[in-house]
């Protein structure tokens, strides 16, 4: 049995199908989360990452998990940042190590 794909979206596109799910404007989710409407379309388009504030105002106006959005946000910017700089899979998995090391020191 084949297993299930794992559906994988940015963080704008999944932003602007919980918009349409609810068959909502732009502007009255740019409204409610104290955004430009210019804004939010090019965060749906992938064209600027929200900040974490925003991804918290999303969280509470479309009642979603927000350490699950922060968490998309974070590795949408991982993953930008790895296209960016040309780099290989293997850094994340340095990455990885380094955050276990660092959270040692603390």
């Amino acid at each position: 049995m084949a297993a299930a794909k794992k559906s994988i979206s940015t963080i704008g596109e999944q932003l602007r199908a919980l918009r349409e799910k609810g068959n909502l404007s732009l502007k009255e989710v740019a409204t409610n989360i104290n955004i430009d409407t210019s804004l939010l379309g090019k965060i749906e388009r992938n064209e600027r990452q929200p900040t974490k504030d925003q991804i918290k105002q999303i969280a509470k106006f479309f009642k979603v998990n927000e350490k699950q959005l922060i968490k998309e946000m974070l590795s949408d910017q991982f993953a930008y940042k790895i296209i960016e700089e040309d780099a290989d899979l293997d850094t994340l998995r340095v990455a990885e190590e380094k955050v276990e090391y660092l959270k040692k020191q603390k």
